[in-house]
């Protein structure tokens, strides 16, 4: 009878998710993940042909848990300034995280418009849409500026630019959002 499998592929995929988290994608390793696991390296490559296919997994999990994390509530008064504001506390509190998704090569070629364009943001749309009682397409206009804002401040705290502040941060995209209404309803130039 063949030896039962100790580590699964779930279990690679899980460890290697928390080795970014925890120490940065630059670690993400055959070793650290085997470390993490208390294992040899040999069942973590047992299941992948290469540490990029078990980057890519943790990078799904990882965009996964970002998308749950940010996703306004439905108690939430307005959905998308909470959307800015778990986006920026994302960065404070998940700096490994966000800088795996948000700054590694995984974008490399693609501009803003092809991101907001991404089937992913649909439901974030929707809500938008909803909220601002608009179309989805204005919603999506809206959404890129308030989201160079939130990705600016997320980034500046994911990097330690910056130190957080929830109150400033919050300000800050209030006035971001306050200005793009009454902009929307033609009271700026």
């Amino acid at each position: 009878m063949p030896p039962k499998v100790r580590i699964t592929k779930k279990m690679v995929e899980d460890a290697s998710f928390e080795v970014v988290r925890m120490q940065g994608h630059e670690n993400l390793n055959a070793r650290t993940i085997s470390e993490h696991l208390g294992c040899s390296t040999q069942p973590v490559l047992y299941n992948f042909k290469t540490v990029d296919e078990i980057r890519e997994a943790a990078y799904a999990i990882a965009d996964a848990y970002h998308t749950e994390f940010i996703m306004p509530k439905e108690t939430d008064k307005n959905p998308m300034l909470a959307l800015g504001l778990n986006y920026v506390r994302f960065g404070h509190e998940e700096r490994n995280l966000f800088r795996f998704l948000f700054q590694t090569n995984k974008f490399g070629g693609k501009n803003v418009d092809a991101l907001i364009r991404d089937p992913n943001l649909a439901g974030i749309l929707a809500v938008m849409a909803k909220g601002l009682g608009c179309g989805t397409e204005e919603a999506r206009e809206m959404f890129l500026t308030f989201f160079c804002v939130a990705h600016g401040l997320a980034s500046l705290l994911a990097n330690n630019s910056m130190e957080y502040d929830e109150e400033q941060s919050r300000k800050m995209l209030e006035n971001v959002f306050h200005g793009m209404i009454a902009a929307r309803k033609g009271k700026l130039l």
